[in-house]
């Protein structure tokens, strides 16, 4: 396996932090018992979290070789990576936004806490996810304007 001449380094890697971000980041935050070994949820709910933990890690590591991998179609293969994790935030953001159709929320009690914003107001709560996804996903657009 040969890796990828770097004429795109620059978005190469921060596609790469993205994706690292929902492939992998996702093993820790969410493998635990916050949430699928978490007591208080049920069964298929914990089910449900750990096929997601691991299709994302399985979706990351096929971003990582269109990323990194030589090959032919390079840009292309940049645009199809980068894709994947539109897909993936994409969804997020949709969740996010309705949420209310579904009874969703964004954090249970015994789980990740809001935060107080490190900007704003003092009352003001920043959600983990949704500050932890905002940044990849503008890592993940940053590099795909670098392509």
């Amino acid at each position: 396996m040969e890796l990828a001449y770097d004429s795109h380094l620059a978005a190469r890697i921060l596609i790469s932090i993205a994706t690292m971000g929902y492939g992998f980041a996702t093993i820790k935050a969410d493998f635990n018992a916050t949430h699928a070994t978490n007591p208080l949820w049920t069964p298929h709910a914990r089910f449900h979290v750990v096929w997601q933990i691991l299709s994302y890690s399985g979706l990351a590591v096929i971003a990582l070789g269109l990323i990194w991998i030589k090959g032919p179609v390079e840009v292309e293969r940049l645009y199809l990576a980068t894709g994947i994790g539109v897909a993936v935030f994409g969804a997020f953001f949709f969740a996010l936004l309705a949420r209310s159709m579904f009874g969703g929320a964004l954090y249970d009690q015994n789980g990740y806490q809001p935060f107080t914003a490190p900007v704003g107001p003092g009352h003001w709560q920043w959600d983990v996810n949704v500050t932890v996804f905002t940044v990849l996903t503008a890592i993940l657009l940053l590099g795909t304007v670098l392509i």
